[in-house]
This record gives C-alpha cells, structure tokens and sequence, in this order.
C-alpha cells in the first residue's frame, strides 16, 4: 500500500491505463507541459510523448468533438474539462450524440471516452469553477456517471472508466485533491469492486446517509459525531450516479428505517430526489420517516466568500439526521411549506 493524494492516485491510474494499452489517449487544455491546473496529469506527457498527452486549445467543443472522432477510429481518449462549468460547450455532443451512437448504431460502434470533470466547491473559486452539473449528465440514457471520493476509488475507477467502452463522465472532487490515503498500485481490474457499486464507509444502525463526491468525507465526520450522542449512521459512498446502485442503498434503508441524501448541488431537479423516490418504491413499508435531502441551495453559485453557507457542512448534515429522527432541528415549528 501506498499513501497518495487524490489526485496523485488518479495521475497513477491514469499512468498505468497508458502503459498498458496504446489506444489511450490524454487530451485537455495545459495537461500536459504544465500538468493541469491541479496537477493531476503531472509528468505524463515527459513520459509518454506529445502524441499521447495532447495539449489542446482552449475549445471543449473542439477537445470532445476531437475525441468523439478518436473513439470513434477505436482509440480510447481521455479528455479533461479544466473546471466543471467549462463543460457546456461540449454539452450537446455528450448528450445528443456521444450518448447514443451505440444505440444509433445498432452495437456497431462503441465510444469507449472518458470525461474527467473537476467538480464542486470548497476551494474558493471564481465564477464557472464551483459547480456541480451532475444531473445534467446522469438525466442522459447511454452515458454512465461516477464520481470518486477518495484515492483508492479514484486510482481502480478511472481505470474502469477508461477500459469501458461506454462513455463516462468521471466526476472528480477538487477539494479532495489533495486528501491522503492508502492506495494499492498492484490492484487487479479483474479484482476490484465494479465501478457502478456503491459502498459503506461507515456501518449503523438508525439512519442510512448516502452521498458522493466531496461530502462522502463530511458524511463520516457526520457519522463520528452522532455515535458521540448514541445514533449509529450507516454512510453510503454512492460512486455511481448513473446508473444508481439501488439496491445497496435499499438493503440498508430496510435495516436502518430512514434515509438521509446529501448533495452539493440544488435541491430542485437533483439527484437525491431521484434517489429518494427510488428508494421510496422500494422500501415504502420499512421507512419510518419521510426521507430528508441536505444539498445547496437553488441558486447560481455564490461568490468565494459566501459558499461556505452554500455547501451542505457537517452542522446541516447532523440537522438533517435530527430531522429524520424527530429530533429537534432547525425546522423544529416551522410550519410546512414555510421553507
């Protein structure tokens, strides 16, 4: 085992899919000389050559349509879209065309592509740098969605992602870039859990938290906190946002009776929604409780200096726990619809 960053784990799984097959391809603008914005492709261009980590121009209609060309000729490209809400440029070739062409295609043609998207909050960003268009993509039958949230998942899942020969918007957490963990660089593909399986973190009893990306760490500290006053959290790393690992989630919900969805993204039009009434069809005779969301607010993404009360933080994850235990929280009175 080996104790990396984040995004030295995604670098060394990216590193070991070029090694091992010469149909990958690295493609994004400042990957290569510079390493990325956040470094994550550091060194892979001096190692691999020009040809296999393109600096491209500053187009992501221009880098997704290349590499849908790319796909399509059987090369396996890897293409990063520097920041989260740069990708709309390329929005329409993902959804109206990279998604379906399979389909289109009648299984004649794959498009094994991976977008690597930096998402979220947290690093106090300009405009454009902080969002989290998850949904967007997962809403969109042919593409797959993942999102890793620490170094382990993040070295095996882009592995998986660039072996698929779907294609995946790989979301990846930038303010966990720079987290520690332990990472097995011997791990085996053939071994490793499927990338669309979610995971528990955390085991409990009373309440089932699922979420992704960068609050699956704030959900643990949630889960710590709570067992300090006798409630036992079962946190659920969700990984796959498309498509949803139910049943993960539902064995759980029949244990514990109730459920909690975080996200950092709006509340209208998320994913917990969907994840609730997914949930809720299956689980409608064990729930206890209503379901309860903590996401950000339905607003365009604040500035710096004020995302700190847009992010679902620890306090309002442990005020959602409260809530679906009947406890007194923070809409203790409030009359419904009042929100």
């Amino acid at each position: 085992m080996t104790a990396l960053t984040l995004g030295r784990a995604i670098n060394e799984g990216m590193r070991r899919a070029l090694a091992g097959d010469d149909r990958v391809v690295l493609m994004g603008e400042d990957i290569g000389t510079l390493g990325g914005v956040f470094r994550v492709t550091d060194g892979l261009k001096a190692e691999f050559g020009p040809n296999r980590v393109v600096d491209t121009p500053l187009s992501e209609a221009g880098i997704v349509g290349t590499a849908v060309g790319l796909a399509y000729r059987g090369f396996r490209p890897v293409v990063e879209i520097q920041f989260d809400g740069f990708i709309y440029p390329g929005f329409d070739q993902l959804v109206a065309q990279v998604a379906k062409l399979h389909y289109r295609s009648r299984g004649n043609v794959r498009m094994p592509l991976t977008i690597r998207v930096p998402f979220g909050g947290g690093i106090g960003a300009a405009e454009h740098h902080s969002e989290s268009p998850e949904a967007y993509f997962a809403h969109t039958a042919g593409l797959r969605v993942v999102a890793c949230s620490n170094p382990a998942d993040a070295y095996v899942m882009v592995q998986q992602a660039i072996a698929s020969d779907d294609p995946v918007l790989f979301f990846e957490p930038k303010r966990r870039y720079h987290v520690k963990g332990e990472v097995d660089l011997d791990a085996s593909l053939a071994d490793a859990k499927p990338m669309g399986l979610a995971t528990s973190v955390a085991t409990g009893d009373d309440v089932t938290l699922v979420t992704y990306g960068a609050l699956v760490q704030t959900a643990r500290d949630a889960a710590i906190a709570a067992a300090e006053d006798g409630i036992s959290i079962e946190v659920i790393d969700l990984r796959s946002l498309a498509p949803i690992d139910y049943e993960s989630v539902a064995e759980s919900v029949r244990r514990t009776g109730r459920l909690v969805v975080a996200h950092e993204a709006g509340e209208q039009g998320g994913l917990g929604g969907e994840l609730i009434a997914g949930i809720t069809e299956r689980c409608f005779d064990y729930l206890e409780a209503a379901p309860v969301r903590v996401t950000g607010h339905d607003i365009p993404y604040p500035p710096a200096k004020l995302e700190r009360h847009h992010l679902p933080d620890l306090d309002r994850i442990l005020d959602g726990v409260d809530r679906v235990l009947g406890r007194p929280n923070s809409l203790s009175g409030v009359e419904a619809g009042a929100r």
